[in-house]
């Protein structure tokens, strides 16, 4: 398989991770669903227990303590193996959110008919379980939730122990049944405000991360189109740039340039810019995965950023240029001209807001490569810091602020790593690149391979 190809099937495989990040993220509302299930069936036993023993005792109405307990007890049971189960898997279907308010309405169906089937007035919490089931599931086990307590609620109207609760409404709130209802309103509206408001937000979040998961699709869409763009360019620019190449030498050998220090001068010149141009190409080539037959160098960090600023500075006409590399022990790794893209483009951004002065500071941590590019230039407008990194932010007002910087923003992204901007209280602007070392250094085994592949001799195109 080509390197062309390999770089195909990778980006293929970047644009197929949103996908993979929608179910992760079905899945954490599942979980998040399923504790917020679990918690108000722990809010039930105990308001069970409370309303049995203030019926039984504090109005004297005898109910059939041991089975309603003993339903309240397999009720706690089953909710602390939900509990355990959740812990352990993690991952919640519809199916298994579904079945959960089915022992829910069994239970309370229990319940109901140990304490007056349809007479009891908190058979209305049947409510409750129907605009959970809308809520949380799907259409076929919402509807399914509002037959079963339907169901139900007929059966109990048939079959149920008799509650010797007296029908009285002419007392008005006096009345056993109207306090029961009144009880029975309250506890729903209490329960459906705390865990629909809760519910609501768990969607909530689920919906911001979409967003922004088809928001990375999209930005990793317009890169891919870049990258063929910019290869396929690449290219075309080849063939010319080669034939330029050649009618110089030719013009250099001719008796009248030969003779003439001037226009052998100019001709020098173009000649240094040609080979930085096809310089430039070979590096689009080779970060879309055409090597031309160049292999990848073993260097140091430290190498690198000194050599890739030595680079830049040679060939950018920055009148001063404050560099300083505090990198410390030096690492291994290998020279990649992705990274090296990268930081060229936040340094060429600065250079134009900023021509007179730049400064570039390379430091790290523990486990991250920090490097620092500040500029005297005008600073963001806050409107561009508040959208950085969004491929069609537009720059006017500030040189330097579009297209370049998203780029280094996925790419840092793709490596691990961060990118963030501020201004300087007193001017201009400082752009913070991030990267794990981990991303960029080298192991010692991955050392004893790159150094194999580069004592190897590579076979070159023509």
């Amino acid at each position: 398989m080509s390197a062309a190809t390999d770089k195909l099937v990778a980006v293929a495989g970047e644009l197929h991770a949103p996908r993979a990040g929608v179910a992760s993220l079905d899945n954490v509302i599942g979980h998040q669903n399923m504790q917020q299930l679990i918690q108000l069936r722990w809010f039930a036993v105990v308001g069970q227990v409370a309303t049995i023993l203030v019926v039984h005792y504090g109005f004297g109405i005898r109910l059939p303590l041991n089975h309603m307990l003993q339903v309240l007890t397999c009720l706690a049971l089953l909710n602390m193996v939900s509990l355990l189960r959740l812990r352990i898997h993690g991952r919640v279907t519809n199916e298994e959110l579904f079945v959960a308010l089915l022992v829910d309405v069994a239970t309370l169906t229990a319940q109901l008919y140990l304490s007056g089937g349809a007479t009891n007035p908190f058979v209305f919490l049947y409510l409750l379980q129907v605009i959970l089931g809308a809520v949380l599931l799907k259409a076929w086990s919402t509807w399914t939730i509002v037959v079963i307590t339907g169901l139900c609620f007929a059966g109990l109207a048939l079959f149920s122990r008799p509650l010797p609760l007296p029908l009285d409404h002419d007392r008005g709130l006096w009345s056993p049944y109207v306090q029961g209802m009144l009880v029975c309103f309250a506890l729903n509206a209490a329960l459906l405000v705390v865990f629909i408001t809760r519910i609501s937000r768990n969607l909530r979040v689920r919906d911001a991360r979409l967003a922004d998961l088809r928001q990375r699709a999209s930005e990793e869409e317009h890169i891919v189109r870049m990258g063929l763009l910019a290869s396929g360019a690449a290219h075309e620019l080849g063939t010319p740039l080669a034939t330029l190449a050649v009618i110089l030498g030719d013009w250099r050998r001719l008796p009248h340039f030969s003779s003439d220090p001037e226009l052998l001068q100019e001709v020098s010149e173009m000649e240094v810019q040609i080979q930085r141009c096809k310089s430039i190409v070979s590096g689009i080539l080779l970060s879309a995965g055409e090597t031309r037959g160049e292999s990848s160098e073993e260097t140091t960090v430290r190498t690198f950023l000194d050599d890739l600023v030595e680079e830049w500075r040679t060939t950018r006409p920055v009148e001063e240029f404050d560099y300083e590399n505090l990198f410390g022990q030096d690492l291994p790794m290998v020279s990649d001209s992705a990274i090296k893209q990268m930081v060229c483009n936040v340094l060429d951004n600065a250079l134009e807001a900023s021509p007179h002065w730049l400064r570039l500071e390379a430091t790290h941590d523990a486990d991250a490569l920090t490097i620092t590019v500040t500029d005297a230039g005008p600073g963001f407008m806050p409107a561009i810091l508040a959208e950085f990194g969004k491929p069609y932010q537009s720059s006017k007002g500030r040189p330097g602020g579009g297209l370049g910087l998203f780029l280094v923003v996925n790419v840092a992204r793709t490596l691990g790593g961060r990118v963030s901007v501020r201004n300087r209280p007193e001017g201009g602007a400082i752009v913070t690149i991030t990267l794990p070392l981990a991303a960029i250094v080298l192991e010692e085994d991955e050392e004893e391979t790159a150094l194999a592949d580069h004592a190897t001799p590579k076979a070159t195109s023509p």
